[in-house]
């Protein structure tokens, strides 16, 4: 645990804040770091003697030359889950340093402890994140999505509910963020990792679907509160690990088709609209050019405010700012040119559709 990374950290911090020279020695009493790059590598028999006995070792200036490497101060034992992983030492007159000798000591292993759950943290997130790779393929490896799941302590358990955070300006770091939704979660029922530099994917393991609703809001407001900016997408529930690959694509589509100023998008609400999406292009083009002619091009803005709306012809006027006998008119003018009454839902409904193949196709032409 205690690399000579760690150990030249450890040495800067200390050097600079003491002005003494500090040098570490590992478990074998080599100096693997110090401020003085010159005894770098050298053995320092004073250090195996700590390493020894455990016990610290003062070495005064009478004693110079009497251990091979070592300079008159102050050695300690760094001590690392009940086990000496190397040792300390501060170069001086024994006296003057003496008192600050466990100041040090303590902030080395402090430090070292910080590093090791640094690490740990890094590790794990980095095994999830491999775990929810695995797990979006079109066919993935159900030994490994298991094994890498012994290894971080969890296991996956129907119902499952997946939802994805598309983020940008934002200033807190993915570990803390990670942190602050396995906390909201619980770390037992979900998986959290990023899978691109902005994109967020979270499973849902264990809970229904009227609990991942409480928790899926706890999260948006909990982002909210963060001042992130964002938009969050989820699936609905399933039950076998071979869906999670589907579950990510209705995710991300809902991203796709969904209005941008939507943040909380539940993909049940675009279902309808995802239909459009996942029918053969031909057929879209085909009902598309029957269905939309120039009026429909025209107030298309309406019809969509209108349906928004549920056919609420106030609620559309006040929306788009218009005067209510100007709505009618451009309504009854659909009808007119069309044949089709957007105030009936089945004429309504065919527009819907209309107009949702319209901006499909044109977004693939994009």
């Amino acid at each position: 645990m205690l690399t000579r990374e760690i150990a030249q950290t450890i040495v800067l911090e200390t050097s600079l804040r003491l002005n003494r020279n500090i040098n570490i020695m590992d478990e074998k009493g080599i100096i693997i770091a110090s401020g003085d790059s010159s005894r770098i590598d050298d053995i320092h028999e004073g250090a195996l003697a700590v390493l020894k006995s455990g016990e610290t070792l003062i070495i005064s200036s009478n004693e110079r030359g009497v251990w091979r490497g070592a300079h008159p101060g102050i050695n300690l034992p760094i001590v690392f889950q009940d086990k000496i992983v190397g040792v300390i030492g501060i170069t001086g007159n024994p006296k003057e340093i003496e008192e600050l000798g466990g100041i040090v000591k303590m902030i080395t292993e402090l430090m070292i402890q910080e590093k090791f759950i640094a690490s740990q943290l890094e590790w794990k997130m980095r095994t999830k994140e491999m775990i929810i790779e695995e797990l979006l393929k079109s066919a993935p490896s159900y030994s490994n999505i298991e094994r890498w799941l012994n290894l971080v302590g969890q296991n996956l358990r129907e119902p499952f509910i997946t939802a994805v955070i598309q983020m940008t300006d934002r200033t807190i770091s993915n570990q803390s963020l990670i942190s602050k939704i396995e906390e909201l979660i619980g770390e037992k029922h979900c998986l959290v990792g990023f899978i691109n530099i902005n994109r967020m994917f979270i499973a849902f393991s264990g809970y229904n679907e009227h609990e991942s609703d409480k928790k899926l809001n706890s999260i948006y407001e909990a982002l909210k509160k963060l001042k992130l900016t964002f938009r969050l997408a989820y699936s609905t529930p399933f039950i076998s690990l071979s869906k999670f690959n589907q579950s990510y694509i209705d995710c991300d589509l809902a991203l796709q088709i969904s209005d941008e100023k939507e943040d909380f998008i539940s993909f049940v609400e675009v279902e309808p609209k995802a239909l459009i999406y996942k029918i053969d292009r031909a057929w879209g083009e085909k009902f598309t050019d029957r269905i939309m002619d120039k009026t429909i091009v025209k107030y298309s803005d309406t019809l969509d405010v209108f349906f928004k709306n549920n056919l609420n012809i106030q609620q559309t006027a006040d929306d788009l700012y218009l005067h209510r006998n100007t709505l009618i008119y451009r309504l009854s003018k659909i009808e007119k040119d069309t044949g089709y009454d957007p105030k009936k839902f089945r004429d309504a409904l065919t527009l819907q559709l209309a107009l949702w193949s319209d901006k499909r196709l044109k977004s693939v032409e994009l």
